[in-house]
């Protein structure tokens, strides 16, 4: 990506205040950090994991905060925090996620709950809350949703993944349908094979690291920062006339 001094103003985010859900580390700290660099000042979100090194590492305004998106109340308590502490949110990024793996005969109910709470339904409430606000301040946003490869394709042991990633790319689209007429755009990335800590038992896993590598036509694990450039793009200004589609950063997977 290119330096914060070279941007074209149409990628600059000077004044904009962003929320990173789920941005302790990996993918969402790489997008929270790039959208700093890019003059937001940035609301950084964790849980278990508390956001905290982040906000410190991107320094100025950045701030941490802590909610339980597995609970229903937990992102109205994530917006009330950042809007008393920066007044507004002007760009969301849905990031924060959790995967259950299991057979789908031995998923239990609560499992299966648990998940779509955290990937679909909180991005539907965040989403809500956001856009509420923009509206009634008639002010042009961009919400960003995190989905998956596994929006398009089943996978193996992951129904409730599955199943809220698939939600997750059909959620923007509807969300887009109503708020592009209020000047909010909504779009989500759908990340391939990335190297995370979520990701670390299958890159240990000699056989599924090499039948990945052997699909992807990078012939590489994706790494945090090479999803940057498209979430600076798909929340900046450069970005005003997309909304309502699912961008693939994925080494070419898809396309294989």
């Amino acid at each position: 990506m290119p330096s914060p001094s070279t941007l074209p103003q149409s990628f600059r985010l000077d004044g904009k205040v962003a929320l990173i859900t789920g941005s302790a580390s990996g993918l969402g700290a790489a997008i929270a950090t790039a959208l700093a660099q890019a003059g937001a000042t940035v609301a950084c979100h964790g849980n278990r994991r508390p956001a905290t090194e982040t906000a410190e590492a991107i320094g100025g305004q950045a701030a941490d905060f802590r909610a339980d998106l597995s609970s229903t109340t937990g992102p109205e308590d994530l917006f009330a925090q950042v809007h008393a502490k920066f007044g507004k949110v002007d760009i969301l990024v849905n990031n924060a996620g959790t995967i259950h793996r299991d057979a789908a005969e031995d998923t239990t109910l609560e499992s299966w709950q648990q998940v779509l709470q955290v990937n679909l339904t909180s991005v539907f409430q965040l989403s809500q809350f956001v856009a509420k606000d923009l509206i009634a301040r008639s002010a042009p946003g961009k919400i960003l949703n995190i989905a998956s490869l596994l929006s398009f394709q089943g996978g193996i042991r992951v129904p409730a993944y599955a199943a809220s990633k698939g939600g997750v790319a059909q959620l923007t689209k509807a969300l887009a349908n109503e708020w592009a007429p209020k000047n909010i755009q909504v779009n989500a990335i759908a990340p391939g094979y990335f190297a995370t800590t979520n990701t670390e038992a299958l890159q240990a896993d000699e056989t599924r690291n090499r039948q990945i590598l052997e699909r992807i036509p990078a012939g590489r694990w994706g790494q945090p920062e090479d999803l940057a450039g498209a979430a600076l793009f798909l929340t900046s200004r450069a970005s005003d006339y997309v909304t309502g589609t699912v961008l693939t950063v994925d080494g070419g997977w898809m396309g294989r």
